[in-house]
């Protein structure tokens, strides 16, 4: 995770890349789950509803990341143009800081995966 990266300063970086072994994961969402901002579905016969994030996964790495997306939210990039649209669709600031930080996981596993330089 570069330092340069939007939003991710050199101490989330470092963070990042204590807290989390990349080869663990199969995927983005594994790391969204693990995060504990994947969303929890609750089940009543057939149908499958998605509701609130589950309060389960690291809750340290949880923080970290959401107080970095509150820069995200004030950039030019497309997580700034995101956190943006969702206001326009009448989400509150705390629904749309979560849709950020719901998003950036695909960028960090990607970037973590890779081992590349973050590319807008």
């Amino acid at each position: 995770m570069p330092a340069d990266d939007p939003g991710h300063s050199p101490r989330t970086a470092s963070e990042l890349t204590i807290a989390i072994d990349i080869s663990s994961f199969p995927d983005h969402d594994h790391l969204a789950s693990y995060r504990g901002i994947a969303p929890r579905n609750r089940r009543s016969g057939t149908p499958i509803a998605s509701v609130a994030a589950s309060r389960q996964g690291n809750k340290r790495l949880k923080n970290l990341l959401i107080f970095s997306c509150n820069s995200l939210t004030r950039s030019a990039d497309r997580f700034g143009e995101y956190y943006r649209a969702c206001r326009g669709r009448g989400m509150c600031h705390g629904e749309a800081l979560k849709a950020v930080a719901r998003k950036s996981p695909k960028v960090i596993y990607a970037v973590m995966r890779d081992k590349a330089p973050y590319a807008a």
